[in-house]
């Protein structure tokens, strides 16, 4: 069985939603007679027609709101952002429109807000950013970053088949590193569950996203020096698993929370705060997040690899937090 990107997988999982629900459509720039700007969309709307796949003018803030009204006539919008940098031009629509409609009147919004995020592609402070916190302080709204190719698949469809609004994070630097032989039967990956990716009781991280691979990264070195790290992978970042993250806690005593967004204001902080809250008892030293500098992404590639977090500075982390 041949290998699928996690692109590719993204792609499939979108194209059986839509062969399995005619009320499953897309939106966006460039999604239709071009493809997508990185390709996911190839092919959909020759094989779905221009009523599925939906061309738009360049408002973001027209896409999502385009997608909340089909919603509420029992449609089920996908709305590309062509880089999720762009998503702050409809952040009205989807914090006070989509996410307090349920609450509001009972309306749910199904719909999924899909795009490429994150750096280490030498993008630039406007196509680089991880924008999961401005999102993370919003009830009614899930937020999921897969970070394998079997997760992109069955979290795109979990988000599809969502009563509700799912912003579904997809790392540009993942699109086509990644790679994995997936099941041919139908399958969704539950929103709301981490996974444990590697397991140990000397050491947590818990991390999503490209940072997975940092993180299992400084596991293998730190398993040469007889430290046996546990890397919790979130997948779902609202909802928390905080089961998983407080059982790792508990087990390892000692904790790291790694996400490539920027320190301050960054999920690292919720998270540190509900192991301090509900399992300070456990710990043996301090939750340290390490995380992306508190700039702008920047152009140049070596600062932006100097600005983002990576396998020395989680090793240095390591090495702190295992002195206590």
């Amino acid at each position: 069985m041949a290998e699928t990107t996690y692109l590719e997988a993204i792609r499939q999982g979108i194209w059986e939603e839509m062969e399995r629900d005619e009320n499953v459509f897309i939106l966006g720039e460039d999604v239709g007679v071009y493809g997508g700007a990185f390709k996911v969309t190839a092919g959909m709307m020759e094989k779905f027609g221009e009523q599925r796949v939906i061309d738009t003018p360049i408002s973001e803030s027209a896409i999502i709101g385009a997608a909340i009204g089909a919603s509420y006539m029992g449609m089920r919008p996908i709305a590309e952002m062509q880089f999720i940098d762009f998503i702050s031009c409809a952040f009205d629509q989807i914090t006070n429109f989509a996410a307090k409609s349920r609450y509001r009147w009972g309306a749910g919004v199904p719909i999924v807000i899909r795009g490429p995020s994150g750096g280490g592609t030498h993008g630039g402070p406007f196509h680089s950013q991880n924008v999961e916190s401005y999102f993370f302080n919003t009830p009614g709204l899930k937020i999921v970053q897969p970070s394998t190719a079997y997760d992109a698949k069955g979290l795109i469809k979990a988000a599809i088949r969502d009563e509700d609004p799912v912003l579904y994070l997809e790392h540009k630097f993942l699109y086509r590193r990644i790679k994995e032989e997936l099941p041919t039967e139908d399958f969704v990956v539950p929103i709301g569950k981490a996974a444990i990716r590697r397991k140990g009781g000397d050491l947590g991280i818990i991390t999503y996203g490209a940072m997975v691979y940092t993180a299992l990264e400084a596991a293998e070195e730190l398993a040469k020096q007889g430290v046996e790290t546990e890397v919790v992978d979130l997948r779902s970042l609202q909802p928390l698993d905080e089961e998983t993250i407080l059982e790792t806690a508990r087990k390892t005593n000692k904790v790291i929370v790694l996400h490539e967004a920027c320190l301050t204001g960054g999920a690292g902080g919720e998270i540190a705060a509900r192991i301090a809250e509900k399992a300070f008892d456990f710990l043996d030293g301090p939750v340290m997040r390490v995380a992306a500098k508190d700039s702008p992404v920047p152009y140049s590639p070596p600062l932006e690899e100097y600005f983002l977090p990576n396998k020395d500075d989680v090793l240095e982390a390591a090495k702190t937090l295992l002195a206590y």
